[in-house]
């Protein structure tokens, strides 16, 4: 009984995440072409075709720019809520009515031996949301584009196995740098990213005794660095009282290549 993933890609240029049981296949997000999401497949020695189903967490172009043509051509269910159905309809081309599912904030939905949970965050979309994999006692949370880190989220994911979590930005380097000030303000705002500081914090208090392994994901490709980023993730939770490198260890994602397949 085991459960697998890669972060296929992760970052501000486009986020996808593939998941996989015994007996059941799952993407989050396409945010990249077509065609780089197929050889990414491929660097993972999987194939699309299997797949059975797409889940989307919020229609932004970088976790839905491939969502369309990737499900048309490998003939996949799309699951959204409500919201996001009616924000990225027009983006995806051509949906037949028989590849359109509706997956509610708050739900859990059964996918064979997968149960998937649902839960909301604090994001510049109509109605976005990241997922909670539950498989025999095993737990995997996925948790990024998050203003902030609430303490219902805190409930939802804490004691997780493994952690694929947002470690968006370094505060200087996003106050020094070269964005224009309202793209600032919108990411150090409640409904925009979280930053390596917050993450760690919010980390701190979610990581359980069974936690093993923490995934760094959508780093900024302007305003961030993994070094960085895992160097100021690490110490926070270091100075919080955390056994990092003992009892768990932290990982980068990278926008272009996938992590490789690990079992939670």
């Amino acid at each position: 009984m085991t459960l697998r993933f890669s972060v296929l890609a992760s970052g501000s240029s486009g986020n996808a995440i593939y998941v996989e049981t015994e007996k059941q296949k799952l993407l989050i997000d396409a945010g990249l072409s077509g065609k780089k999401m197929d050889e990414l497949f491929q660097k993972v020695n999987r194939d699309p075709k299997e797949l059975d189903g797409i889940l989307v967490s919020h229609e932004h172009s970088d976790h839905i720019k491939g969502v369309g043509i990737f499900a048309r051509k490998h003939k996949l269910p799309i699951y959204a809520n409500e919201k996001t159905w009616s924000a990225m309809e027009g983006q995806l081309g051509t949906i037949a009515t028989e590849q359109k599912f509706t997956f509610a904030t708050g739900e859990v939905k059964t996918f064979g031996d997968l149960d998937v949970e649902s839960f909301g965050v604090s994001h510049d979309a109509a109605e976005p949301m990241f997922y909670v994999f539950h498989h025999a006692d095993k737990k995997l949370v996925l948790a990024t584009d998050m203003g902030y880190v609430s303490e219902r989220i805190k409930g939802t994911i804490q004691g997780a196995d493994m952690f694929i979590f947002e470690s968006n930005h370094d505060l200087n380097m996003l106050r020094m740098g070269r964005y224009p000030w309202n793209v600032k303000r919108r990411i150090l705002s409640d409904v925009g990213h979280v930053s390596n500081e917050d993450a760690a914090l919010a980390l701190s208090e979610v990581i359980g005794e069974n936690t093993s392994r923490i995934y760094l994901a959508h780093l900024s490709l302007d305003n961030n660095m993994k070094d960085l980023a895992r160097l100021t993730v690490e110490q926070v939770l270091k100075e919080q009282g955390m056994a990092v490198g003992e009892q768990f260890e932290v990982y980068d994602t990278d926008p272009l290549k996938p992590t490789a397949l690990a079992v939670v």
